[in-house]
């Protein structure tokens, strides 16, 4: 009995070695992907151009609620990845409208990453794309600020699908859509932190999102332009 005993643990430690050892060869498939360059940073904004269009084209996201955002993060192709985790990450970039109370203009965007979204792709598809609303300063100067958790660091709540009740009260609205298919999305227990690498390619120094978002002295590449202007084109006066 103690051989057979020791036979079945033997086997659970290889069977945990084994899945193990493939989600790290997984992860190392998946790492050069969003290591990135300066001309992936440069695709992330015009397909993030494209995704916030059909979003707003649609109506997914309604004018009220985007009047009411102080920022918005867009996720272009968000990926699945990891055998038996259900994890999923990627990059995107964050635009805030200006101002000291948010009323302002849109901002220049700030490349941001996310990662740990295993709610995020039940909607159906390998791939996701994701608009989430910032509606609180609080939550506003957190992801500026560092790494941030949501569900820990910030509430985050599904768009369309919430309660009104819940939608009101969250510090972030988040949309999903995956093979034409649209869904609110709860994202609790993703993490967001901004891109530097990304962003020190993309502007040719050190910038902090803080720097990029909320100041006046970085000016959109070629490649963000269109998507500042698609924004501005839906301009309305910022209410709470």
């Amino acid at each position: 009995m103690l051989r057979t005993a020791s036979k079945k643990t033997s086997a659970r430690i290889n069977r945990k070695a084994l899945s193990c050892f493939l989600t790290s060869i997984m992860l190392l498939m998946i790492l050069p992907v969003f290591a990135g360059d300066k001309e992936k940073d440069e695709d992330t904004l015009r397909q993030a151009t494209l995704v916030l269009q059909g979003f707003l084209n649609s109506k997914d996201i309604s004018p009220d609620l985007l009047s009411k955002a102080d920022c918005v993060l867009i996720l272009p192709n968000v990926k699945k990845f990891g055998i038996g985790i259900g994890g999923s990450g990627g990059r995107g970039p964050l635009l805030c409208r200006g101002g000291q109370n948010f009323e302002g203009k849109w901002s220049t965007p700030a490349m941001y990453s996310v990662g740990g979204m295993s709610a995020g792709l039940q909607i159906g598809g390998s791939s996701t794309d994701f608009v989430l609303l910032l509606m609180t300063p609080k939550v506003v100067d957190q992801i500026l600020n560092g790494k941030t958790k949501m569900g820990t660091d910030a509430t985050a709540a599904a768009g369309p699908g919430a309660t009104a009740a819940s939608a009101s009260d969250a510090d972030i609205l988040t949309y999903g859509k995956a093979k034409g298919l649209f869904a609110g999305v709860s994202l609790g227990g993703a993490t967001v932190e901004p891109d530097n690498d990304a962003n020190h390619r993309l502007y040719g120094k050190t910038l902090t999102a803080t720097n990029i978002v909320r100041e006046t002295g970085v000016q959109p590449t070629t490649e963000g332009k269109p998507l500042v202007a698609v924004l501005d084109s839906k301009l309305t006066k910022h209410s709470n």
